[in-house]
């Protein structure tokens, strides 16, 4: 269902479920909260001022109104819970969470009722399960957020284009015009994190999303800016849990 179809759904709170082989999803804004749980491939969403990367039993909370896209590299299989602004808690900014065996099942089971149920039937129960579930899951670090200040924001956007150049914040400011004490003072007043982690978390993201895609821990490691793999791994297993060779498992 496209943006305009959905705009037109009979419920407050719906689930559809969508599978396509490669998305490159133009940017466009709902005027409903989406949460959109992957159960399979990896999905990323970027917007004017952040990046979120979904894997499989994740989800993205998509706020109304806010235009964003939607890419995946490989196959990915979604189920979308659309719901009007006053009708779910939705948080205060865009976030991915993880989403347990219990909301996973109910989302599946929701997706077949499609948007147009009785309003008092066993449908409508179902998403009142649902919709109670949604502020018990659990925040992943699966999101970036980027600068607002003009030159700070051409490092990120350099960085985010070569995860991985291996230049120090000194040289990446000057190219900036900005000198490396403001660049670094303004990284943590706009994104909450340091330039290093900052960079940190843009290569485990970049490498969450080639992994999906199939590549290998040694390549995706070296594509992101790591000469010793198994400081990749280490970082890796330490932000998300498992190591790269068992998350998708």
């Amino acid at each position: 269902m496209d943006a305009i179809e959905a705009n037109l759904a009979q419920r407050p709170v719906f689930v559809l479920a969508e599978r396509h082989d490669a998305l490159d999803k133009p940017w466009n804004a709902e005027h409903r909260a989406q949460f959109v749980q992957v159960s399979e491939g990896v999905l990323t969403v970027c917007t004017d001022g952040g990046l979120w990367v979904v894997p499989p039993h994740h989800a993205v909370w998509l706020l109304p109104g806010a235009p964003h896209r939607a890419t995946s590299l490989t196959p990915v299989v979604t189920r979308t819970l659309y719901a009007d602004a006053d009708a779910v808690p939705v948080p205060a900014q865009n976030v991915v969470v993880s989403v347990d065996p219990l909301v996973d099942e109910l989302l599946l089971a929701a997706a077949q009722s499609g948007d147009d149920y009785p309003p008092d039937g066993p449908e409508a129960r179902l998403i009142d399960v649902i919709v109670d579930r949604l502020p018990l899951l659990a925040v992943a670090p699966l999101s970036l957020h980027y600068p607002r200040d003009r030159r700070i924001l051409r490092i990120a956007e350099a960085l985010s284009a070569h995860p991985a150049q291996s230049g120090v914040l000194e040289e990446l400011a000057a190219g900036a015009g900005v000198t490396a004490r403001t660049a670094a003072r303004l990284f943590v007043k706009e994104t909450g994190l340091t330039f290093g982690q900052w960079r940190q978390q843009l290569r485990l993201l970049v490498a969450l999303e080639r992994l999906g895609a199939g590549a290998s821990v040694t390549r995706v490691a070296l594509d992101v800016g790591y000469n010793d793999v198994s400081s990749f791994i280490a970082v890796f297993k330490d932000s998300l849990g498992e190591t790269p060779a068992r998350y998708f498992r």
